[in-house]
């Protein structure tokens, strides 16, 4: 999980392309004021051209009012892209980076449509030759300050940010920051009916997984990212965590106090976990090595799920706050529970 980056580009002055994005501004309004009328120099008769604008909201503590919605969004990292395309605003994305995994079928083809900014992600120039209104990072090192990327810089390059809700720190993420994540979104691109059915259709599938393992006994089960002298887990405040839960299950280490975290093998072994849920993504190795790994080390092989091969695999991407994470619920509900869907 800890990426690598794109060498930096010459730098150009944010404030120096604030100021040429603001003549620009400045000049295409001169023009559409010649064309449109009044209309186009008065900031009501514009508001009520975007119904349901202005929209505020306060995304990690930072206050955004968007006047219109975004019309040139950077995506970084997969799962806001995937959000995205769900609520059908391919026309408003002008570029993504990061993939994790293969997109979702469904969402393939305008997944491919955009153009990839970086594999990893990009660099604080390169969003910028974008030319964006938005960037919308998944993970919080989509705005790394020791890359240049802060929220402050592209603020001050006048672009707006906003950050997936899970790396806003301070609490345990569940599934209603999914739901609430898609409806903000939905809220600033001013399409909340396309937000409220896809949450509708992600909560009957999470209903109807709930419902198959009610009453069946808890699964302890062990997450593994990676690691091999430590174990890479998903801790008490992860997404992880929660769908776990709903799938019938107890993450051996929700008592970890953050997101993801190092365990010791020690301690794996002593929380004998029955099922171990592997996490799949690009740069992490395959999950056959993993499992690999896991089955090699004599110090394991009496944890149940090792000595009776029950693993779960699980793509990165279907355990963060995005619409893969309801079809998350299922999946693992059938890994720990089998018996319930036959």
């Amino acid at each position: 999980m800890s990426p690598s980056f794109p060498p930096a580009r010459t730098r150009r002055s944010p404030r120096l392309g604030a100021a040429a994005a603001v003549l620009s501004v400045v000049l295409l309004a001169a023009g559409c004021g010649a064309s449109a009328g009044g209309a186009a120099r008065d900031p009501k008769a514009a508001a009520a051209a975007h119904e349901g604008f202005p929209v505020t909201v306060d995304n990690c503590g930072v206050k955004t009012t968007y006047e219109a919605p975004p019309r040139r969004v950077v995506t970084i990292h997969q799962h806001p892209a995937e959000l995205m395309l769900a609520l059908g605003l391919k026309d408003r994305m002008v570029g993504t980076a990061f993939p994790d995994s293969d997109p979702l079928p469904e969402l393939a083809a305008d997944f491919a449509a955009i153009p990839q900014l970086a594999e990893r992600e990009p660099s604080f120039e390169t969003v910028l030759e974008a030319e964006p209104d938005l960037v919308y990072g998944g993970y919080g090192s989509a705005f790394a300050e020791n890359e240049g990327r802060s929220r402050e810089a592209f603020a001050d390059a006048g672009i707006d940010t906003h950050l997936n809700r899970e790396y806003c720190g301070g609490k345990r993420v569940t599934m209603e920051d999914t739901y609430e994540e898609i409806r903000t979104v939905g809220r600033i691109f001013g399409v909340p009916e396309r937000a409220e059915r896809l949450v509708a259709d992600l909560e009957g599938r999470v209903g109807k997984a709930v419902s198959a393992v009610a009453g069946e006994p808890e699964v302890p089960v062990f997450v593994y990212d990676s690691g091999d002298r430590s174990a890479f887990t998903a801790g008490g405040r992860s997404l992880g965590t929660e769908l776990i839960r709903l799938a019938g299950g107890r993450n051996v280490f929700a008592d970890l106090d953050d997101v993801f975290g190092d365990v010791s093998w020690e301690q794996v072994v002593a929380r004998r976990p029955e099922v171990i849920a592997v996490y799949d993504y690009a740069g992490a190795g395959s999950v056959e090595r993993k499992k690999e790994f896991l089955l090699s080390r004599p110090a394991l092989a009496d944890v149940p799920a090792v000595k009776n091969r029950r693993f779960v695999v699980l793509p990165l991407t279907a355990t963060l706050v995005g619409i893969r994470s309801a079809r998350a619920v299922d999946g693992l509900a059938r890994g720990l529970h089998p018996e319930s869907f036959r």
